[in-house]
C-alpha cells in the first residue's frame, strides 16, 4: 500500500480550493460566500481534512487499513499541535495554518477522525447511530467552520446545520433515514438564527441537503437566496 504522503506527492494538483469544488461541490459552493480570502482558504483546508478522513472508509480493502488511514491523520494531529513539523502533505500543512491561525480545538478536530470509524463496519446504522455519525462528522465540521469565520457567534447552532446536510448525504443509499433528516433539517432551520451573517456560510450548504441533483445554476441560486435570507 502506499502512504498517504506518497499519495499526496502524486497529486496533479496542489490547489486545495479546486480539490474541494471537485470531490466536495456543496460545500465548496457554500465557501464561495465566505468574503474574506484568508478565511475562505482556511475552511477550505477543515473541509479538506473531513474528505480526507472520509476517503479512509471508501479507498481500504478493509478495516485495518482504513484504521491505519485514520491514524496516520491522527499523528498529523500530534504534529500541528505539539508544534513539531508538519507533514509534507497539503491539506496537514494547510491545517496546521488553520489551527494556529484560529486556534482550532483539537477535541473538535479528533471528533472527526473518531466518527469515521464508524463506517469501518459495513453493518447498517441505527437511527441513534445515523444522528450520532452526522452531529460528529458534518456537524462538528460546521461548527469549526462557524468559529473561523466569526470567533463571536455562537458555534453549536451550526451543529444541526451540518449533522443535516451529512444526513442528507446518506438518504440516496438509505431512504429511511428521511424521517430522521426531516427532523433535523427542522431544527437546523431554527438554531441557524443563531449564527451571525459572517457565519452563516457555515451552514449554507445544507440548503442543498436532502434536494434531487439539480445544475449547477440551480443549486448556486438556492445557496444564493438561503444566504441572502440567513434561512436554510
Amino acid at each position: 500500500m502506499s502512504s498517504i504522503g506518497d499519495e499526496a506527492s502524486a497529486m496533479d494538483t496542489g490547489d486545495l480550493d479546486a480539490l474541494v469544488r471537485r470531490i466536495d461541490p456543496d460545500r465548496w459552493l457554500s465557501s464561495r460566500f465566505i468574503g474574506d480570502p484568508a478565511a475562505r482558504a482556511d475552511v477550505i483546508a477543515l473541509y479538506a481534512f473531513d474528505n480526507e478522513l472520509a476517503r479512509a472508509p471508501r479507498v481500504a480493502s478493509n478495516a485495518l487499513l482504513g484504521e491505519i488511514r485514520l491514524t496516520w491523520w491522527r499523528e498529523a494531529l500530534d504534529e500541528i499541535f505539539e508544534g513539531r513539523p508538519v507533514r509534507r502533505h497539503p491539506t496537514a500543512q494547510a491545517l496546521a495554518q488553520a489551527v494556529a491561525r484560529h486556534g482550532l480545538d483539537r477535541t473538535q478536530l479528533e471528533t472527526l477522525i473518531d466518527a469515521r470509524y464508524r463506517e469501518l463496519d459495513a453493518a447498517a446504522m441505527s437511527e441513534a447511530e445515523a444522528l450520532d455519525w452526522a452531529r460528529d462528522t458534518g456537524g462538528v465540521c460546521a461548527q469549526l467552520a462557524a468559529r473561523i469565520l466569526d470567533p463571536a457567534t455562537e458555534a453549536k447552532m451550526a451543529l444541526a446545520g451540518g449533522s443535516a446536510w451529512a444526513l442528507g448525504k446518506r438518504l440516496a443509499d438509505t431512504p429511511e433515514l428521511r424521517p430522521t433528516f426531516l427532523k433535523v433539517i427542522h431544527a437546523a432551520r431554527s438554531a441557524c438564527r443563531g449564527l451571525s451573517l459572517a457565519a452563516f456560510p457555515a451552514v449554507a450548504h445544507a440548503a442543498l441537503a436532502g434536494r434531487p441533483s439539480t445544475h449547477d445554476l440551480a443549486r448556486r441560486l438556492r445557496l444564493t437566496l438561503s444566504v441572502a435570507r440567513g434561512r436554510i
